[in-house]
């Protein structure tokens, strides 16, 4: 009875296996073909971050055309009417009667009030609006250069993206691989416990090692499927597109490694966020004499012409129109203001001070990130070395115990470790080519380049 359930369990076991290996992943989409360089054409194009970040420069470029207008002419037309169910009242005409302290007053003009004028304020000297002009100016480089910076990003993010998907797929390859081996080796065992030359755990161990790799197979289906809508994510993709990666893993042999100097250099040159900090310098110090410009004065030609007249009964018709028109000059020279320029100019140079230690920081950092990804690409290159021979090695292993356990010389055991450790040595290699491709990525982030090739 025991031995009829056992067969029940294992042939059901077989049949959940085959299926899973079978299954093709939960797809929802069109599967369309994708490239690497198209990938970041994409996301360059479509990815939200970017958008965002490009109206951002528009925005800068609109608050640079606004501050400009501090020095254009200002005209305005302004225009007025009054009733007076009263006459206005006017003191003082006729006098103090009988030396009364009461003051005498009069009622005269019309009931209808009407004035219209044209004025012109043309600022001739404002050295605060030139320096505001010229901060504008680099913030509206900045704009651009955070946008730059974004896109190093989002091309970085692309490219770990679909190189973690490649290595996703032929890990999937692989692990799928090693439960068809396994699963033969099931099968050679039932067959030979069915004929009576093998032991009850040696079949018992190969099932063990089919369903120990089952689980896998499950949690990379779920990666890859995370990593496809991460990379519609990036890509900008709002609908449920599978994409078909057309490039493949390869590694260019012939390719050197650069030397720590010339990548630094290379990255103080490039980076945006570096170009940021050095901007940031450039935009304190206009803040600083902007902010000494208020003590300066400010002188502007004004001019208005205006018309006025007054009537009763909406008479307008018959109204005189007498016009008054001038010119001159005007002046604004701030005397006191609470010591807040003084203030001002302090809290300037502070954050000039700031953005000198921030930038000398930034420096710093970006020498130990230069000799990190550096020393990565030299451990992983020599990795990848090891782990090619030592994958060669397996499979030549494998094939030799694989031979001798059929021509009856080698144990199941044996076989089983060959195999355990053909794979391991499989799933090492891409690990080392995953983590070789990254630190080649981050190395592009780290001097800004975007290239579309890895």
């Amino acid at each position: 009875m025991k031995k009829l359930f056992l067969n029940q369990y294992i042939r059901s076991a077989k049949a959940l296996s085959i299926a899973l290996l079978m299954s093709p992943l939960l797809s929802f989409g069109q599967a369309e073909p994708l490239s690497l360089q198209k990938a970041i054409e994409l996301a360059q194009s479509r990815n939200r971050d970017l958008r965002i970040d490009s109206m951002n420069i528009y925005k800068a470029k609109q608050q640079t055309a606004i501050t400009r207008g501090l020095l254009m002419p200002n005209i305005s037309l302004t225009g007025q009417f009054q009733h007076y169910f009263q006459k206005p009242v006017f003191f003082g005409l006729n006098g103090n009667a009988g030396n009364s302290e009461r003051i005498g007053y009069a009622r005269f003009g019309g009931e209808d009030i009407g004035a219209a004028q044209v004025s012109l304020i043309q600022p001739v000297y404002n050295s605060g609006a030139k320096h505001e002009i010229q901060r504008r100016r680099l913030l509206e480089k900045q704009s651009q250069l955070s946008f730059r910076q974004r896109e190093v990003d989002v091309v970085a993010q692309v490219k770990q993206n679909y190189v973690q998907l490649l290595v996703l797929n032929e890990r999937l390859k692989l692990q799928k691989e090693s439960i068809i081996r396994n699963q033969k080796a099931l099968n050679d065992s039932r067959s030979l416990l069915a004929q009576g030359r093998a032991l009850r755990v040696d079949t018992l161990r190969a099932y063990t090692s089919v369903k120990n790799l089952e689980p896998d197979v499950l949690r990379l289906t779920y990666a890859l499927q995370i990593s496809q809508q991460q990379l519609r994510d990036l890509l900008g993709d709002v609908s449920e597109t599978d994409y078909v990666l057309s490039d493949s893993l390869e590694l260019n042999a012939s390719e050197s490694i650069p030397a720590e100097d010339g990548t630094y250099k290379l990255s103080i040159q490039q980076r945006p966020d570096l170009q940021i900090l050095t901007l940031n310098k450039e935009i304190n110090d206009k803040e600083i004499e902007l902010y000494k410009s208020a003590r300066l004065p400010v002188v502007s030609f004004i001019s208005q012409y205006q018309i006025q007249t007054q009537t009763n009964q909406f008479r307008f018709g018959n109204a005189a129109y007498p016009p008054v028109f001038f010119a001159g000059v005007q002046f604004s020279i701030p005397i006191f203001s609470g010591n807040q320029n003084v203030n001002k100019i302090a809290l300037g140079k502070i954050e000039r001070q700031q953005a000198d230690v921030i930038y000398n920081n930034a420096q710093e950092q970006l020498k130990t990130e230069v000799k990190q990804v550096l020393a990565s690409l030299v451990e992983t290159s020599e990795r990848i070395k090891t782990q090619q021979n030592v994958s060669e090695t397996a499979e030549l292993s494998y094939a030799i115990t694989k031979y001798r356990y059929e021509k009856g010389v080698a144990s199941r055991l044996e076989l089983i470790d060959s195999e355990f450790a053909l794979t391991s040595a499989k799933s090492n290699y891409l690990e080392a080519v995953y983590d070789y491709l990254s630190s080649k990525i981050e190395l592009d982030r780290i001097t800004g380049n975007i290239k579309e090739q890895l």
